[in-house]
């Protein structure tokens, strides 16, 4: 694996459009491999397979099977020292790209780029730590100007919210980086696109939300047993938080102290932060009480 991550790094540090490209779809195909099921449709109905059956895409594996397999020890492993991860060298990547300036092709690439760097962290939440710096959370932000395409400010705003669930010292940076006034701004503008300001919305509810502390490293966990912060979804990726001896974390640098240092701030407080730049805060709220979107909770 990590003869297939050095590949992919040298070609997403390249300057060279199609470099970068090869270097996301290599990125990919090891998330692919990780993700998706390798069982075909054949085990299913006999040995007889059509050309249209053998074409369709694999299913994705079940949570079960992820937390199984070898491929992802070794992947989340490799992902808590800074060589390795995966996460640093995609922002690294978008950075470049913002350089590059818009067309086309460039739009593309960043687009690519932001979904691979959404499906990281859900493999690897600990690389979320990354956003808890300003460098990198400012570009999220600079991906939210009106001078970028919908798509983009879409899957911009999606990759946010996966940076800042259960991490709220990135909240907090988002919130010292005047995030809010961005996406109130992006929101009242005309400009802006219905598909991009639904999804605004839904920040706004998500950002709302009572928070949680954020998901401890791997290495600091020493009991065995599964984090009571964890406990509460039935997803079984919290077993790859038992790994332990493992050498000091890409993102630990950046990672928040603990959940007791104050980093987490009531719905009262975030209300009145964002009630600075938008009127209608209080109808938000009500409706956030009254229908619980997102079931209730924020996994």
């Amino acid at each position: 694996m990590e003869n297939l991550l050095s590949l992919a790094f040298d070609n997403l540090s390249s300057y060279d459009g199609p470099k970068i490209r090869k270097g996301l779809r290599q990125v990919e195909g090891l998330l692919a491999n990780i993700c998706l099921s390798r069982s075909q449709s054949k085990e299913r109905r006999g040995s007889v397979i059509s050309q249209q059956d053998e074409q369709e895409p694999l299913p994705p594996k079940t949570l079960e099977e992820i937390t199984d397999d070898p491929a992802f020890y070794e992947f989340f492993k490799l992902q808590e020292g800074f060589e390795w991860n995966v996460a640093m060298r995609l922002v690294n990547t978008l950075d470049r790209l913002l350089a590059r300036g818009g067309d086309g092709s460039n739009d593309l690439l960043i687009l690519s780029a932001l979904d691979l760097v959404q499906g990281v962290m859900l493999l690897h939440p600990p690389s979320k730590a990354l956003f808890s710096r300003e460098m990198h959370m400012n570009i999220l932000l600079d991906l939210l100007e009106p001078d970028f395409c919908p798509a983009i400010q879409s899957a911009t705003i999606v990759t946010l919210v996966t940076a800042l669930i259960d991490a709220p010292r990135n909240t907090r940076t988002f919130e010292a980086l005047d995030g809010l006034l961005t996406i109130t701004s992006l929101f009242r503008n005309r400009c802006t696109s219905r598909d991009v300001k639904l999804k605004l919305v839904e920040f706004l509810y998500f950002y709302l939300m009572p928070e949680v502390p954020s998901i401890p490293s791997a290495r600091a966990i020493q009991d065995p047993a599964v984090p009571p912060l964890l406990q509460r979804s039935p997803s079984k990726l919290a077993k790859a938080f038992a790994f332990t001896g493992v050498g000091k974390g890409a993102a630990d640098g950046a990672r928040p102290r603990s959940a007791g240092d104050g980093e987490t701030r009531t719905q009262e407080e975030k209300q009145a932060l964002l009630g600075r730049h938008l009127s209608s805060v209080q109808e938000l709220v009500e409706d956030l009480r009254q229908n619980t979107p997102f079931g209730g909770v924020v996994v």
